[in-house]
């Protein structure tokens, strides 16, 4: 796994879980970026409205190799 590696931070969102909402977000990064190894968490966090929870959401760190 030698090489140079670049990490950006993206946030996913889903009204279900925050494991769909990882999902989303890596399923999206990956239409404009290519070569992702990992992923990290950084936060979760979700919306409520009228007592109930509208949404999940996630902020991750995604790695990828940066091609030569």
């Amino acid at each position: 796994m030698a090489g140079t590696y670049k990490k950006i931070e993206i946030v996913g969102t889903s009204p279900d879980s925050f494991a769909d909402a990882v999902k989303s977000a890596v399923k999206e990064a990956s239409k404009s970026i290519r070569k992702m190894s990992w992923f990290e968490v950084v936060e979760q966090r979700g919306a409520i409205k009228d007592g109930k929870v509208l949404e999940f959401q996630v902020t991750i760190r995604v790695g990828f190799k940066i091609e030569s």
